[in-house]
């Protein structure tokens, strides 16, 4: 799964640290998450969504891979 976590977070001119204090995770996970190595759980993905008034949809884009096959 794609995201725009850091695209996002440097429109709003926060710093991970600041970031990751308002959605409540590591600095660690942060860096994770901006890198592709760590897919959120659903609750800090609607977290960060919240926080930027977007939706999960904007920030967090599936790839046809992702979705599993019926």
């Amino acid at each position: 799964m794609q995201n725009r976590v850091k695209e996002v977070r440097q429109k709003y001119g926060m710093t991970q640290e600041e970031f990751s204090d308002k959605i409540g995770v590591s600095r660690q996970t942060i860096v994770a998450l901006e890198k592709g190595k760590y897919n959120p759980s659903v609750i800090l993905a609607c977290r960060i969504a919240k926080l930027f008034n977007s939706s999960v949809e904007e920030i967090f884009i599936m790839e046809e891979e992702d979705y599993v096959k019926l």
